[in-house]
């Protein structure tokens, strides 16, 4: 059985480590060569410049605004995107009254809430935002629709406003990605023993309780790979494109709502400085690994196994 083992498994992952050399790690080593460059995407002239795009960056007051930016995304919205969906998904799982025949139930209609809940992940981020846009459009917008239906005259401008804006396309992500983890969370609950929480409940642990000393602990690798998973989409794809299509500007008003990904994309696409977005691009990838390193560390605990 031994015989050949090695070859075998060479032989399966040559052509997946090959594919994702050339596709992911050989870009990588692209852009950090062209920091070092001045070169402007548009022509294949280029001379060396050292380390002069790295002092820029560190000089250049968008690029802060935009790394703050990007960090409080990808702290405060997994924050909240986890902790709504662990409660929601607690909730539909076993966090309904007893009822004859199970101790240990959802809440009534849990079935539709999940189908309710994962609604937004069947449309596209660029959907989501676009709806959104219109809702939150201060002249004809139905959230200011709704304020002056009810008595309010003075209605903010909220994508308009500086400090309102971020605050505003926060939310809007949480409220599209929140259902994708009530379901992901619902399935690990799903797998846990009931009899854990029946004996709970037999020694008078409230639901407080057995969310703390059983749920939680049993779902802590799902939990932080979802933080994980969810500080990427702040620092990536997700952040970029809901920022782009929402904001004024886009990034406005006054870069409040600039992220690394949307200025390394003006400054590539809109500026002509593709070597100086290649700088900022690297110190969002060095911002994403310490992201990913510090929760796998910080929220590292012993395996549990049921």
């Amino acid at each position: 059985m031994q015989h050949g083992k090695y070859r075998f498994i060479v032989g399966f992952l040559a052509v997946p480590m090959a594919l994702y050399v050339i596709l992911v790690i050989w870009p990588f080593i692209q852009s950090i060569y062209y920091s070092f460059t001045d070169w402007t995407g548009l022509s294949p002239d280029f001379t060396m410049v050292g380390f002069d795009n790295y002092a820029k960056m560190l000089d250049d007051d968008i690029f802060w605004k935009s790394l703050q930016h990007s960090v409080l995304l990808a702290v405060l919205l997994p924050l909240v995107t986890l902790g709504l969906a662990l409660f929601f998904a607690f909730m539909l799982n076993v966090g309904g009254r007893r009822r004859k025949g199970a101790a240990i139930t959802g809440v009534r209609g849990s079935g539709f809430y999940k189908i309710a809940y994962f609604f937004p992940q069947v449309l596209s981020i660029a959907i989501v935002a676009i709806l959104f846009q219109f809702a939150f459009d201060p002249a004809q917008g139905m959230i200011n629709g709704t304020l002056k239906a009810v008595g309010f005259t003075d209605v903010p401008d909220w994508l308009g406003d500086p400090k309102l804006a971020l605050w505003v396309i926060m939310a809007v992500l949480v409220w599209c990605t929140t259902g994708f983890f009530v379901v992901l969370f619902s399935a690990g609950m799903a797998s846990i023993p009931k009899d854990f929480y029946e004996a709970a409940l037999l020694d008078g642990a409230s639901r407080f309780t057995t969310f703390f000393r059983i749920t939680l602990p049993l779902l802590w690798d799902t939990v932080q790979s979802g933080w994980v998973y969810m500080g990427i989409l702040a620092l990536g794809a997700e952040g970029f494109a809901i920022v782009h299509i929402m904001s004024v500007g886009p990034g406005g008003p006054d870069y409040s709502t600039t992220v690394l990904p949307l200025y390394v994309y003006q400054s590539a696409f809109r500026d002509g400085q593709a070597a100086y977005a290649t700088t900022i691009g690297v110190a969002l990838l060095l911002v994403t690994l310490a992201f990913a390193a510090l929760v796998m560390r910080v929220g590292r605990r012993e395996r549990l196994e049921f």
